[in-house]
C-alpha cells in the first residue's frame, strides 16, 4: 500500500512529488518551500527546518513523513514516539540525491517514471560535463554557503561545480557533511586559494558581492579583480533534490562558461 497522506519537512521531496504528478498525496509542507510556487497556496505549512508544529502534523493524520538530515532528528523522534512512520534521508552527494529520488518515487508507486526522470537528469549532467571537458582552462571556484563565519560548499555543490567545468577551491572541506566542519576560520586562507570565480548562496540571505570584495586583503583575488562574484539562490542549489541537479548546475555552468570565454 503506497502512502496516501505525506508530509514533507523539506522542499526537495515536495518538488519531486509534484514533478511525479503525486502532489495529491501531500498534506503538509515546510514553510521554506518555494518550489513549486503553487505548493505554498495549496498545502498547509507545518514546519521550519529545525522545528515543526507536531500537534498540527498529527492532526493531519499522515501515514508518511519525509525529512532530511540529522538536523531533523528531534522532529523525527517526536513523531515516531507518536506512532508516525518517518523516513529521514541524509543525502550529501549527487549519487545520494539520485538514490533519494528513486526511493521516494518507488514509495509512491512511480519507480518507472522516477527512473525515466532520473535518466534525463543524468543525461544532461553528462552533456554539461562533456562541454566542460573541452574548456582550455578550468576556473578555481570558491562557493560560499555562509559569510560569518565563512562556510564553503557542501559535497553535492562541490561535485556540481566540477561537472559544470570548475574546480572547487576547498574540495577537502566538501567531504565534511556538517556546516560547522566546513568553516574557514581565517578568510585569508580563501585568498591563498586564489579563486577565479566566487559564488555566494547564503542560505536564504541575500548575497552581497560588494561586501565580499571589500574584505581586508581580498583586493588581489582574481575573482575580485575581474568582478566575478555572483549569487546563486539557495533554493536553486542548496536543496539536495531536483533543483540542484537542474537549475542549480545550469547556473554554475553558465557562469563558468562565461568566465572561460573571457579569461581562459
Amino acid at each position: 500500500m503506497t502512502p496516501q497522506r505525506i508530509i514533507c519537512l523539506t522542499e526537495e521531496t515536495t518538488e519531486w512529488l509534484y514533478l511525479l504528478g503525486q502532489s495529491h498525496r501531500i498534506v503538509g509542507i515546510s514553510g521554506y518551500t518555494v518550489r513549486p510556487a503553487r505548493a505554498r497556496q495549496e498545502k498547509p505549512r507545518v514546519s521550519a527546518f529545525l522545528s515543526a508544529k507536531i500537534d498540527k502534523i498529527l492532526a493531519l493524520e499522515p501515514d508518511c513523513v519525509l525529512g532530511f538530515s540529522d538536523l531533523q532528528a528531534d522532529i523525527a523522534s517526536a513523531l515516531i514516539r507518536a506512532g508516525v512512520q518517518v523516513t529521514v534521508f541524509n543525502q550529501r552527494s549527487v549519487a545520494e540525491i539520485f538514490s533519494m529520488l528513486y526511493q521516494v518515487a518507488a514509495m509512491v508507486g512511480e519507480a518507472e517514471q522516477g527512473m525515466a526522470r532520473i535518466a534525463a537528469m543524468r543525461e544532461r549532467l553528462d552533456a554539461i560535463a562533456a562541454q566542460a571537458a573541452a574548456f582550455p582552462r578550468r576556473p578555481r571556484v570558491y562557493f560560499e554557503e555562509w559569510d560569518e563565519p565563512a562556510i564553503s560548499a557542501i559535497r553535492w555543490v562541490s561535485e556540481l561545480v566540477g561537472v559544470a567545468g570548475g574546480d572547487d577551491c576547498f574540495p577537502e572541506l566538501a567531504l565534511q557533511s556538517l556546516g560547522k566542519n566546513r568553516i574557514i576560520a581565517n578568510p585569508l586562507d580563501i585568498v591563498a586559494r586564489s579563486p577565479d570565480i566566487i559564488l555566494g548562496s547564503w542560505c536564504g540571505k541575500k548575497f552581497r558581492p560588494e561586501k565580499v570584495a571589500a574584505r581586508p586583503g581580498w583586493a588581489d583575488v582574481p575573482a575580485v579583480q575581474n568582478n566575478q562574484l555572483f549569487e546563486i539562490k539557495s533554493v536553486d542549489i542548496l536543496q539536495p533534490g531536483p533543483a540542484a541537479l537542474t537549475d542549480g548546475v545550469e547556473q554554475l555552468h553558465r557562469r563558468i562558461t562565461q568566465w572561460v570565454a573571457q579569461y581562459a
